[in-house]
């Protein structure tokens, strides 16, 4: 069996999320093929995870939560996966993959899945990703070099472009072959993605909890080419209205209150959940949604989504299967009232904003 779609990365984030979808499309003749997941690390604790995410009875995703205000606790089994490899142990045949078969990457290395180290390109398997990726393009172009849709699911913004520079770079730096680089430059696709699901905890050996809410945002350019047709996965003109609703709505929101969780001195172990059962605090929470936040949005022309993702926010907020701490959302609070309400107030800076500006302002 050949994989069309091959995924860098095993977390549990992916396997709610990429390879659920592709797996569900797949019962309906939707998705472009099966995937080969591809473990980068040598992490030993992930061994066990790998080899189980191929099992031909697939591995469980338990959906959890409150959508349209009904309360949801369903098993799905996710059988896209056709082969788990690791770049440790299988790069060759990693290798072969990225060259013959492949039409989609899909990556989620984590919060540093970016970052280059000092790896040494004339070495078999280098030790970043980025390093590892310039090679398996490498042996894909010089097998003929075929077009590519790259989608790095990363927690980046514009995170396509971010990575084509990035491998621009690595390119003109240590492979210095101006033909390759031009492949990379305009055989590839590099598409910017937004993703948006809150996957609580992993099951043992392979698969997840998430809540029901899930988003793939993917910012369409010609040549793209989708992994699969599914209700959560939205081919868009532009990227950045999704990516301000999340922003500037759900990441706002827990900003607010982790806020107001600090200036009040309350249970260092209450959750977005509990501190919402505070009648008090939801009020807040909405009077700022509806008279600060929603009309931010309005005069962009987003009133309609705004209202809709707002809902599914404090839907997401009440899950009872969630138990997010508030002392978690507020590490780093400093740098995320600044990513996340004094951006908004430079976005949208007509409309008023006292509450807003009473945080941000302190």
């Amino acid at each position: 069996m050949t994989t069309p779609i091959v995924q860098f990365g095993t977390s549990r984030f992916l396997q709610a999320h990429a390879d659920l979808f592709v797996g569900e499309a797949l019962k309906t003749g939707q998705a472009l093929g099966p995937l080969t997941v591809v473990q980068t690390t040598g992490s030993s604790e992930r061994s066990g995870r790998l080899a189980a995410l191929a099992r031909p009875e697939g591995f469980p995703v338990i959906i959890r939560g409150i959508q349209g205000g009904k309360r949801i606790d369903t098993t799905q089994r996710v059988t896209s996966v056709a082969r788990a490899l690791s770049t440790a142990e299988n790069w060759s045949e990693v290798q072969a993959i990225v060259a013959e078969e492949a039409e989609i990457l899909i990556s989620n290395t984590g919060d540093t899945g970016f970052r280059v180290g000092d790896d040494d390109l004339t070495t078999d398997v280098p030790r970043s990703f980025p390093g590892k990726l310039l090679l398996l393009l490498k042996s894909r172009f010089e097998a003929g070099g075929r077009a590519l849709t790259i989608l790095p699911c990363e927690l980046v913004s514009r995170n396509g472009d971010v990575l084509k520079a990035l491998m621009l770079e690595l390119a003109a730096a240590r492979v210095k072959d101006a033909t390759f680089t031009n492949w990379l430059d305009t055989g590839v696709v590099w598409a910017n993605t937004l993703v948006d699901r809150i996957v609580s905890e992993p099951l043992e050996p392979a698969g997840a909890v998430a809540e029901p809410y899930a988003l793939w945002a993917i910012e369409n350019q010609p040549g793209l080419r989708s992994p699969c047709t599914h209700p959560c996965v939205k081919l868009v003109d532009d990227l950045t209205p999704y990516e301000k609703l999340k922003l500037h709505i759900l990441n706002l929101g827990h900003t607010v209150l982790a806020d107001l969780w600090l200036k009040e001195g309350r249970d260092p172990n209450e959750t977005v959940r509990e501190i919402l059962a505070d009648a008090g605090v939801a009020a807040r929470l909405d009077h700022i949604y509806q008279t600060e936040v929603i009309p931010a949005f309005a005069a962009k022309g987003l009133e309609s989504e705004a209202l809709d993702y707002v809902a599914a926010t404090l839907e997401r907020f009440r899950n009872p299967f969630l138990n997010h701490r508030l002392s978690d959302i507020a590490n780093h609070h400093s740098d995320k009232i600044e990513r996340r309400i004094a951006d908004f107030r430079r976005w949208s800076p007509d409309t008023p904003m006292p509450q807003l500006s009473a945080i941000s302002d302190q």
